[in-house]
């Protein structure tokens, strides 16, 4: 098995600002790159690096280029690292991909703080990856939601399943 991670940023890959008295986070090496040095995986992959952005800051252009970047994945199974506040928007986008398995995940603090999310949510998406079907999904606080039946809690933080209406 093959797992492509996509990097685009988000809180998960934020680190502290290397310049003195800099007060804003700066977005560099993959978090993923870190987390998986630290587990010995047991499987192959690729870390790509298709942006460097808070997903607040993700443009359309933006999303196509992680659609373009799926599309071209030596792999049929993804997992994207994104920002929390637009990651359901990106789903949408890359909804109509039909033949591989994208997972999108993130964090609600960066990798680099000791109580940070990442890990937790990274494994969440590498576990179901090998069970899920083609499709789109989101993988946040140790549950999967298909991309088209999950919002987020805005009080919380938490991705939660929507609530369909009944007829």
């Amino acid at each position: 098995m093959k797992v492509v991670f996509i990097q685009t940023g988000g809180t998960i890959d934020k680190d502290y600002p290397r310049l003195t008295k800099g007060y804003a986070f700066e977005i560099e090496e993959p978090a993923v790159k870190r987390i998986l040095e630290k587990v010995n995986p047991n499987f192959e992959f690729e870390i790509i690096s298709v942006l460097k952005k808070d997903s607040l800051d993700i443009t359309e252009e933006d999303r196509e280029k992680i659609y373009e970047a799926c599309q071209k994945a030596n792999s049929d199974k993804i997992v994207i690292t994104h920002g929390t506040d637009t990651m359901i928007e990106t789903a949408k986008k890359l909804s109509d991909i039909q033949d591989k398995v994208i997972i999108l995940t993130g964090a609600m603090k960066p990798e680099k703080f000791k109580d940070s999310d990442a890990d937790f949510n990274l494994g969440t998406a590498v576990g179901a990856i090998n069970v899920l079907e083609n499709g789109v999904y989101i993988a946040m606080n140790g549950r999967i939601y298909s991309w088209d039946k999950v919002k987020r809690n805005l009080e919380n933080g938490q991705f939660i399943e929507k609530k369909l209406a009944k007829a």
